[in-house]
């Protein structure tokens, strides 16, 4: 077993770059393979207009994101109000271009533990956060018959809603609290066992009621995401009527993949392969890849966007890191 753990851990560096360069050799295939159906493709002013507004909508999405988050925060007992945490997940957010994926969650914890909220209670929110957002994308990608596994996305689905109730969620926690106390004992050099003791399930970070709300929100926010989405695709061409549930359901499938597949920073090249293999045989390519490469521009730009009006409502003062502003 060790020698296994041991393989893992030399092998895991270069898996995400065996991740990002198979992605990225699948997208320029395709747009080689495609290339005079894509330079094809012309935008008029109604078009552009459609892509100011899937900006708008995509920065809406985020900002609620934020507002989302207070809501997880205070389902673990943190009064954290919504206006500082969407100003504090709009100005991390774009750190998740960093390499390691990881940089917009430290930060969160880190603007979370400046505020008095402990380190525990934090990164348990940002890791719900991600799970409830992965739960939301499988429940909007029932919208269409058009899946990749129904099995596997019904028991996905099904493990995501058990693993976030509290009476799973609170015992796993206590657990790592203990080991956690444990350690601590351990280099302060007490005896190892005195932590466990001294530790109350109460103690330990909890989850005070099932998540019900912040799963409701994070649908809003897979909702408006695949909304842009889908007026970046309109901005390019005409979008039937009767494919708008495909798309929605195509395009969760495809940012969820993103979220959780390890060394794709922001989810670049997994996002665009997994959406042009789902709707290859729905929608031209040459609109389909021109599609998602809009819809990476403004996505980004949007991350930037929201990054820099933090900035400046920072600036001017903000709100108050925790009050009861946030319900």
């Amino acid at each position: 077993m060790s020698l296994v753990k041991q393989l893992g851990s030399r092998l895991k560096p270069y898996l995400r770059w065996v991740i990002l360069g198979g992605t990225l050799f699948f997208l320029v295939g395709a747009l080689r393979r495609h290339w005079q159906e894509v330079t094809a493709i012309r935008i008029d002013a109604t078009g552009w207009g459609y892509l100011a507004i899937a900006l708008l909508v995509t920065l809406l999405a985020h900002v609620w994101s934020g507002w989302v988050w207070s809501w997880i925060l205070r389902d673990l007992g943190q009064a954290a109000s919504g206006a500082w945490s969407t100003r504090t997940y709009l100005r991390t957010n774009i750190a998740k271009y960093l390499p390691g994926n990881v940089w917009h969650f430290y930060g969160r914890v880190m603007a979370a533990k400046g505020v008095g909220i402990p380190v525990t209670e934090a990164t348990v929110s940002v890791v719900l956060e991600a799970l409830l957002m992965a739960i939301a994308a499988l429940l909007v990608a029932f919208l269409s018959a058009r899946q990749l596994n129904w099995g596997l996305q019904i028991l996905g689905l099904a493990v995501g809603l058990a693993i976030v109730h509290p009476r799973l969620l609170n015992p796993l926690l206590w657990k790592l609290s203990q080991a956690k106390s444990k350690l601590k004992g351990s280099k302060d050099g007490s005896r190892n066992d005195v932590g466990a003791i001294a530790l109350s399930p109460t103690d330990a970070a909890r989850l005070h009621r099932y998540p019900l709300r912040p799963l409701v929100g994070e649908l809003g926010f897979l909702g408006l995401r695949g909304l842009g989405f889908l007026l970046v695709m309109g901005a390019i061409a005409p979008v039937p009527l009767a494919h708008v549930p495909m798309i929605f359901s195509a395009f969760s499938l495809a940012w969820m993949l993103g979220l959780v597949v390890p060394g794709a920073p922001g989810g670049i090249g997994v996002f665009e392969a997994t959406a042009l293999a789902l709707l290859g045989d729905a929608v031209p390519a040459g609109v389909l890849i021109s599609t998602v490469t809009f819809y990476r521009l403004i996505s980004t730009l949007a991350e930037a966007l929201g990054a820099g009006l933090a900035w400046a409502w920072e600036q001017v003062g903000g709100d108050r890191p925790n009050t009861s502003s946030g319900s």
